[in-house]
């Protein structure tokens, strides 16, 4: 597959807020010495700062301003003319008061967009979960190469964050229903913004149930149905068995919930509970992605399955790498058996 052009790798960094030392300046470098040099500027300012995904959902304030900043003494480096629209840009976010959120644009294969609303900080209200973590992206890339296991189906979602391999999955693999959940106050009231931000809008006088409803002309049309959505609560210590097998799921998906022995001894435990839906229905499928930051974690996580009986196999590398990351993560994605 052919390397998209220039201005679209800048986009797509840009949009999902990538670290600026990702970027292809080198490139843009020797692009800027060609008579051509100042469209492409432009063409690159307006699939970056002034895109209209970017205009309506910005990225960090200070990001912004460090992106243009870089872009400008890039371009002061040819001593060329002077762009207005560049310093006009930057004129009006040096203007700009910074926040304590900001939002990201994950640009999907099928051309729609995952927009979220994520804390400019990796710690914030007491937790890790207002952001998105590597293995997110690459549990969703994965999803997309392999539809067909969520196409009409029922999936949980196990510590779902913010809400983007979820809404990722929602958007391209056409589940019947899909169930998020978490157990952080801050993070279901931020996760439940992102699905509505998305396309999908609550049900009245409920927080834990909504139904998916178009953006108008923010969405993309579809023929496909919209999958029925649910936000959950769900503590893994204390959930029973049986609020487990109302959910019925057919599918179960987690992304970076095996980091500390103490959540993945909690996690083993919920899933020793979903084992007693072998007694009932069809066990669930199971996928759960990790980083392994910590080789002792990891271990630990696999040793703990194989003393409760749960098999487990690791899932062949996939090649769907369409988002972008800062480092290529050291990401495993399990498939359990309960």
């Amino acid at each position: 597959m052919a390397e998209p052009e220039l201005p679209v790798r800048f986009q797509r960094r840009f949009l999902a807020a990538r670290q600026l030392r990702s970027f292809p300046w080198p490139e843009l470098e020797q692009n800027l010495r060609t008579s051509a040099g100042s469209a492409l500027l432009v063409d690159i300012l307006h699939k970056t700062l002034l895109h209209p995904l970017c205009v309506k959902y910005p990225p960090a304030t200070k990001y912004r301003r460090c992106f243009l900043t870089e872009l400008i003494k890039k371009h002061e480096s040819t001593a060329a003319e002077p762009l207005d629209e560049l310093y006009d840009t930057l004129a009006d976010l040096l203007n700009e008061e910074e926040s304590t959120r900001c939002y990201k644009n994950y640009l999907l294969p099928t051309g729609d967009a995952v927009t979220l609303s994520e804390s400019v900080a990796i710690i914030s209200g007491g937790t890790t979960g207002l952001i998105t973590w590597d293995a997110a992206l690459h549990l969703a890339e994965w999803a997309v190469g392999n539809a067909a296991i969520f196409s009409n189906r029922t999936v949980l979602e196990l510590g779902s964050g913010i809400g983007f391999t979820g809404i990722a999955i929602c958007k391209t693999c056409n589940p019947k229903t899909y169930v998020f959940s978490d157990c952080h106050p801050c993070v279901l009231k931020q996760l439940a913004e992102n699905i509505r931000l998305n396309g999908f809008i609550s049900e009245p006088k409920t927080t834990h149930r909504i139904q998916a409803e178009s953006r108008g002309q923010e969405a993309e049309a579809t023929n496909s149905p919209q999958p029925k959505i649910i936000v959950a609560e769900l503590d893994w210590g204390s959930v029973t068995e049986k609020q487990l097998l109302d959910l019925q799921p057919d599918v179960i998906v987690a992304a970076d919930v095996v980091y500390d022995p103490e959540i993945t001894s909690a996690l083993i435990g919920m899933l020793q509970k979903l084992s007693a839906f072998r007694a009932a229905r069809k066990p669930p499928e199971v996928y759960i992605a990790f980083t392994i930051r910590n080789p002792d974690t990891y271990r630990l996580f696999q040793a703990g399955l194989d003393k409760v009986g749960i098999g487990w196999q690791i899932i062949p590398a996939h090649s769907n790498s369409f988002f972008l990351y800062d480092v290529q993560p050291n990401v495993t994605i399990l498939q359990l058996f309960i």
